[in-house]
């Protein structure tokens, strides 16, 4: 029963793909009232009910006004699990800025801007709540040619820990999870560069990437009962990549 997620309404974005797609899908599973927020509807290909709310979160200024006019206090969330995100690699000399403005929207605006709706919304209502943030092994260690990605989950870091100390008194806990390299569309090119697949793998002390399905775990964890004195922290999936040395 620490486990246990049934019928708690939860809301997930970047539920369209990737690790997202694998969580919203898992959740369903474990029958919880799932809300995909996302600018394109997902083929989750589950004969399960969910609801859908369209918005782009490039867009944080629209959020509020997406937001309201599809919820109502019948519908505020017991969890959000924030997993949409972005990255455009380019050196730091070269790179654009359309790419670092939209990294920061999506990767750290939209996130904070998510969180703040539905932190109100709890207090409001005296919700015990808990909301899931995906940072990244970009986060704990610098990686070349991808500034705004890993300024934004670097950010995102610190911004968790910051919502998770003012909200403590309002029973909301907020908690990063910290995935490796993970087969998802937004890893393709390196996943299907043999070389790229095999450094990135030997990295590891598992020595592999992971699957999607491997966050959900993780996910309920910090979801459910089973994590009630966790707030604050960061959660590393990364198959050992962080702890590997030599």
């Amino acid at each position: 029963m620490l486990f246990d997620i049934k019928n708690q309404n939860i809301w997930i974005t970047g539920g369209a793909s990737g690790i997202g797609k694998a969580i919203s899908i898992g959740l369903l599973k474990h029958n919880s009232k799932v809300t995909i927020i996302d600018k394109k509807k997902p083929d989750l290909r589950i004969k399960k009910k969910y609801n859908f709310i369209k918005c782009d979160l490039s867009e944080s200024e629209q959020i509020y006004e997406v937001l309201n006019n599809n919820v109502n206090n019948n519908n505020v969330p017991n969890g959000l699990v924030n997993c949409a995100g972005v990255t455009f690699s380019s050196s730091a000399v070269s790179y654009d800025y359309h790419s670092w403005n939209s990294t920061l929207n999506i990767n750290l605006k939209s996130v904070f801007f998510l969180s703040q709706f539905v932190a109100k919304k709890m207090i409001k209502n005296k919700i015990k709540g808990s909301i899931v943030n995906f940072t990244s092994i970009g986060a704990e260690e610098g990686f070349a040619n991808n500034p705004a990605y890993g300024a934004s989950k670097g950010g995102l870091k610190v911004l968790t820990k910051s919502l998770a100390v003012e909200w403590g008194k309002y029973n909301i806990r907020v908690n990063n999870i910290v995935p490796g390299y993970t087969i998802t569309p937004m890893n393709k090119k390196s996943w299907k560069d043999k070389d790229q697949k095999k450094i990135r793998s030997e990295r590891t002390i598992l020595n592999r990437w992971a699957n999607p399905n491997e966050m959900l775990g993780p996910t309920i964890f910090l979801l459910s009962e089973a994590s009630s004195y966790i707030t604050g922290t960061d959660l590393l999936v990364d198959g050992g990549w962080t702890t590997k040395g030599i």
